[in-house]
């Protein structure tokens, strides 16, 4: 009698599913990846794909890591290529774009742009007096095309002349963003 009684009492709580009713799991799946979505940036690329937890710091070691045991069949040249671009990446969405004010006029911190003196420029807070500063960076640019001087093309497709530019700057440390070599290395 008590079997009875039990099983009686588990079937009030439990709804029966039938053979012919649907089980709606499209909906469950919707909700679940959306949550996934909303913790887990993915970045892609041609040979590569990583995902990055949001809202969590990394540092270049942490994605280089993270590369490497998504992706092992890349090189180790290619990974340190790729961490380097998730972390400016990732550096770039934790500061982004403002407007401010430099010498009266309204301008855009940290997008480097066509430059007047140099090749670019690119106006950028100073983190210890902040105040907004310019930065120009690259050879002559349209200045030294007026003065007939030559005007160098950087040619970063040609991977030789990439790597030497970028063991000649170190590139690998590139300094403060209120310097130029920091922005010229952003560039290649």
């Amino acid at each position: 009698m008590k079997f009875t009684d039990l099983t009686a009492r588990l079937n009030l709580y439990s709804k029966p599913v039938y053979d012919n009713q649907p089980i709606n799991e499209s909906v469950v799946d919707e909700d679940a990846e959306k949550k996934k979505s909303d913790k887990v940036k993915v970045y892609r690329g041609k040979d590569y794909k990583v995902k990055v937890e949001k809202g969590k710091k990394f540092t270049k070691n942490g994605i280089y890591m993270k590369v490497y045991y998504q992706n092992p069949s890349l090189s180790k040249e290619r990974h340190k290529q790729i961490a380097n671009q998730i972390h400016r990446a990732i550096s770039d969405e934790e500061a982004p774009e403002e407007d401010a004010e430099y010498r009266g006029r309204k301008v855009k911190l940290n997008k480097p742009m066509r430059g007047d003196v140099k090749k670019f420029k690119v106006y950028v807070k100073d983190p210890k007096t902040g105040n907004i500063k310019k930065v120009n960076f690259g050879h002559g640019g349209t200045s030294a095309k007026r003065r007939g001087e030559k005007t160098m093309k950087i040619r970063k497709s040609n991977p030789k002349r990439r790597k030497s530019f970028r063991a000649r700057h170190n590139c690998d440390n590139p300094g403060p963003k209120t310097k130029a070599r920091y922005w010229s290395c952003r560039k290649w």
